[in-house]
C-alpha cells in the first residue's frame, strides 16, 4: 500500500510512522488491495476551517475530512482511495474533553475518515447505515488497540514529512 503523510501544524505532535502504521493496519482489516494508495494530511483548525467552507459549505473548523477520490465517472479507474484531513488542533481539543490522549483521537479520527473513503457513512444514508459504520469503527478500533497502535511508546516525535 501507497500511504502518504504530511504534517503541515507544528502545536501537535503527530508522529507520521506511526499515523502509516495504523492506516495501513485499517486498509488491510477492509481487504483493500496492495495498489491502494491514501493520503493523510495533518493540518491546523486554519486550514481545516477552509476546506470546510470551500469544499462543504461549512464555515467552522471540524475534525476531519475525507476527499474521495473513488467517486464520480473517473473513480474506478484509480487505485487512489483518497484523502484524510485531519485538524489537530480540534483532535487535541476532543481529546481533553474527552479524557483520552490527542494519539487516541487522532487515531480514531483517521479510522473514521478511511471509512468514509471505502463507502461507509453516517451522515446521509440513515440511522441503519450510521449504525454499521459505528459497529465498523468499534471493531477496528479493538483491532488497533490489541495491536498497540493507539498508543504511542516513548520517543516516537512530531514528524513533519514521511
Amino acid at each position: 500500500m501507497q500511504i502518504q503523510a504530511r504534517n503541515s501544524q507544528t502545536r501537535h505532535k503527530a508522529p507520521l510512522r506511526q499515523l502509516k502504521k495504523v492506516a495501513a493496519t485499517i486498509l488491510s482489516a477492509l481487504g483493500c488491495p496492495d495498489s491502494t494508495e491514501l493520503s493523510i494530511s495533518i493540518v491546523g483548525d486554519r486550514s481545516i476551517h477552509r476546506l470546510n467552507r470551500d469544499y462543504l459549505g461549512k464555515d467552522r473548523p471540524t475534525n476531519v475530512i475525507s476527499f474521495s477520490l473513488q467517486e464520480g465517472e473517473f473513480g474506478h479507474l484509480s487505485a487512489a482511495l483518497g484523502d484524510v484531513v485531519i485538524s489537530a488542533d480540534t483532535a487535541a481539543r476532543e481529546a481533553e474533553a474527552g479524557g483520552i490522549s490527542p494519539w487516541e483521537r487522532m487515531v480514531f479520527l483517521l479510522l473514521h475518515g478511511i471509512l468514509h473513503l471505502t463507502g461507509y457513512d453516517h451522515e446521509r444514508s440513515g440511522e441503519a447505515e450510521a449504525r454499521r459504520m459505528e459497529k465498523k469503527e468499534q471493531e477496528l478500533y479493538a483491532l488497533l488497540q490489541h495491536s498497540g497502535l493507539t498508543t504511542l511508546t516513548q520517543g516516537e516525535g512530531s514528524g513533519r514529512r514521511q
